[in-house]
């Protein structure tokens, strides 16, 4: 389990090739992780399989994980994004992130707004648009991200200058397959609903909370608008009760 508040961006020291799998060798030092730990790279939850020496690391990516993810476009001298497993007590400063890559995001193109805000406008699999929200969370590459607008399957996510100077973002080009995992809150909501629409139960409440005015379940369509209706009502009752969390997000990586 990961945060998607990326530590690093490191150097891939060098490539090869196994029987069954590709070895990764990342010039990362951190001189207490241990064989067996997990590491989250470029989102991709990763084993550390060997310490060759001090300051590398050796993970083994199977195949299927080479051609679901962008790490086998990685090579020699690129940078990846790395985040070590969170501990339990420990701080969750963005959100809950399994390594479980759902697919790749096209990034379509770098955009600056008006007031000078960089954002990165990205195309996801049509199959994943149902998990994309406004004002949801979704990883990309590792990071994790708000999403800022939605148009189908095409989403904008804000990118703060902390994010551009730690992450390779703002060097990647148009059509860079970013490695994208949607918020696993929201595709087990997701899930809830179109199966509540499939058995035809129209009447299940989408909330126990009493007065949020949020719509039954309906149809599958309306499943993205009752789903935003649903962080809509969560957020204004968190407004209600402290007005604090806003602040504490500005300082987020990726927020």
């Amino acid at each position: 389990m990961f945060t998607g508040i990326v530590e690093r961006s490191v150097r891939v020291a060098s490539v090869s090739d196994g029987t069954g799998f590709r070895r990764l060798n990342l010039a990362v030092d951190w001189p207490d992780v241990k064989l067996g730990e997990s590491v989250a790279v470029n989102g991709v939850c990763l084993t550390v399989a060997e310490v060759p020496e001090a300051g590398l690391l050796a993970f083994d990516v199977v195949p299927e994980t080479l051609t679901k993810t962008n790490l086998g476009l990685v090579g020699p001298g690129d940078l990846a994004h790395v985040e070590r497993s969170v501990r339990v007590g420990g701080r969750i400063d963005g959100h809950f992130v399994q390594g479980h890559v759902d697919g790749r995001a096209l990034l379509l193109e770098h955009v600056t707004t008006t007031d000078g805000e960089w954002r990165m406008r990205v195309e996801a699999p049509e199959d994943l648009a149902r998990y994309i929200v406004p004002k949801g969370s979704a990883c990309l590459d590792g990071v994790s991200l708000t999403v800022a607008s939605v148009n189908g399957n095409v989403f904008e996510v804000a990118l703060i200058p902390t994010t551009l100077r730690i992450t390779t973002f703002q060097r990647r080009e148009r059509g860079w397959p970013l490695n994208f995992e949607a918020d696993v809150v929201t595709k087990t909501i997701v899930s809830w609903l179109e199966r509540r629409a499939d058995c035809g139960d129209t009447d299940a409440p989408a909330t126990t909370r009493s007065g949020t005015g949020v719509a039954s379940p309906g149809p599958r369509a309306n499943i993205r608008e009752q789903l935003a209706a649903t962080f809509a009502a969560m957020a204004a009752a968190g407004a209600s009760g402290s007005g604090a969390q806003d602040d504490d997000d500005e300082e987020q990586n990726g927020r």
